[in-house]
């Protein structure tokens, strides 16, 4: 249920446009608009991986046993995907304002768990959260023999 409310790739694209044309529009007046455009660039490659992510989790959990090894791998590989064309792209376009792009990356993960955190609080505040609490001894007792 929580997965389905917290992440939202569409308000996500909508809010990463808005500050790509606001850090532009910034730049553009700052004679270096192309810092803007970089800065968007590493938005785009952080809503990717955020969109990969969702995809390798469905896959990887549709099977009959989905295995941790698995994920870890995925993610591992996906990050340092991610992180080498970030890096490719700064130490390239370094003259141009490449480095925008991992201030990019780095914003989006920050608006990524913002806008991921929000409405599971809300939810969670409105309906309340149906967790059973044990204690250390309730998990550890021997099951009862049944009397036939």
């Amino acid at each position: 249920m929580f997965p389905a409310v917290a992440f939202r790739p569409v308000r996500l694209l909508i809010i990463c446009a808005a500050l790509t044309a606001l850090a532009v529009a910034t730049f553009w007046f700052g004679g270096m608009p192309l810092y803007g455009v970089f800065f968007g660039v590493g938005l785009g490659l952080g809503l990717l991986n955020a969109l990969m992510v969702r995809r390798a989790v469905e896959a990887i959990t549709a099977g009959d046993h989905p295995l941790k090894k698995k994920m870890a791998v995925n993610s591992a590989t996906r990050l340092i995907a991610i992180t080498v064309i970030g890096l490719a792209i700064a130490f390239f376009f370094k003259a141009h304002g490449g480095i925008a792009v991992l201030f990019g990356l780095a914003i989006f993960q920050a608006l990524l768990v913002m806008s991921t955190s929000i409405p599971v609080m809300r939810k969670i505040r409105s309906e309340g959260l149906d967790v059973e609490e044990r204690s250390g001894a309730d998990r550890h007792v021997a099951p009862t023999e049944s009397k036939d």
